[in-house]
């Protein structure tokens, strides 16, 4: 039976090997990004592209109602949109701080609340939320990215519990360190929100240092996408999808040892 997905930021990484990958498995995919330069070639393989502001109402209506008015139904929305505001708590500025909610967070919920009524009339639905492992393990610097991604966690879980009575699903998946464009962009936006002659200057070089040297549990973008895929289908779906045991061991350790992650976060700064 034909089955619809929409899936947001598919311009590159995670998003857009996952709208490769759903399409291989014989989804109708509908998505879309800011970049829309930057989706020529998926356009090219079937999927339904357009431009897409998750933070801009009209944007994300008109995906929603294009994908019903052609499919008639949407099986799965995957949450994907979103990238890391980083920098020091004491100097990002709060504009950019309430940015990165309104991309990581209230994005994904004005899209959800658009998607909910099909999915209600359907007797059937599947909301993958696209959070971090960092919504629980954590480093300097990342504080703002890493609230926005507990934050959906939290969401996800509440929404949940509202509509399974309907037959909807709603679960997260925690992606770990990734071979992307994301640490780069991450550590760019936290090099612009140092203020002039920081004193988070050397705390920036060691954690960028850092995250470099982490690249035991590195998973490819392909690697998510099937990650993804199996959070959208599964039969019985779990709360929280991983790539790997490592990814979540890490979650694991720094939610029920807090002050063992921490110790050992404190000692490989220090190590740097």
């Amino acid at each position: 039976m034909k089955k619809v997905a929409i899936i947001t930021g598919i311009s590159s990484g995670m998003g857009k090997a996952a709208a490769l990958y759903f399409k291989e498995q014989g989804f109708e995919v509908y998505g879309g990004a800011r970049r829309i330069e930057r989706l020529a070639d998926l356009k090219e393989q079937g999927i339904h592209t357009q431009s897409l502001d998750v933070t801009d109402a009209i944007s994300v209506r008109a995906l929603v109602d294009r994908a019903i008015s052609e499919q008639g139904q949407i099986d799965v929305l995957v949450n994907n949109a979103g990238y890391g505001e980083f920098g020091p708590i004491e100097e990002v500025p709060i504009e950019n701080a309430k940015k990165q909610f309104d991309v990581n967070v209230f994005g994904a919920a004005q899209i959800t609340k658009y998607v909910l009524p099909q999915m209600r009339q359907q007797g059937s639905g599947r909301i993958v939320n696209i959070s971090s492992v960092g919504s629980n393990i954590y480093s300097p610097l990342g504080g703002w990215y890493y609230t926005t991604k507990a934050s959906l966690n939290m969401w996800s879980d509440v929404l949940d519990q509202e509509v399974k009575q309907f037959g909807i699903r709603s679960v997260i998946v925690q992606p770990g360190l990734t071979k992307s464009e994301w640490s780069t962009i991450a550590f760019e936006n936290a090099k612009k929100n140092l203020a002039e002659n920081s004193p988070y200057e050397n705390m920036l070089d060691k954690t960028e240092e850092l995250f470099s040297k982490i690249t035991f549990s590195e998973a490819t973008a392909e690697d998510l996408a099937k990650v993804f895929y199996r959070a959208a289908t599964d039969i019985r779906p779990k709360r929280r999808y991983y790539h790997s045991v490592v990814d979540h061991g890490m979650v694991l350790v720094a939610r029920t040892m807090p002050n063992t992650y921490r110790a050992v976060l404190s000692k490989m700064m220090k190590g740097i």
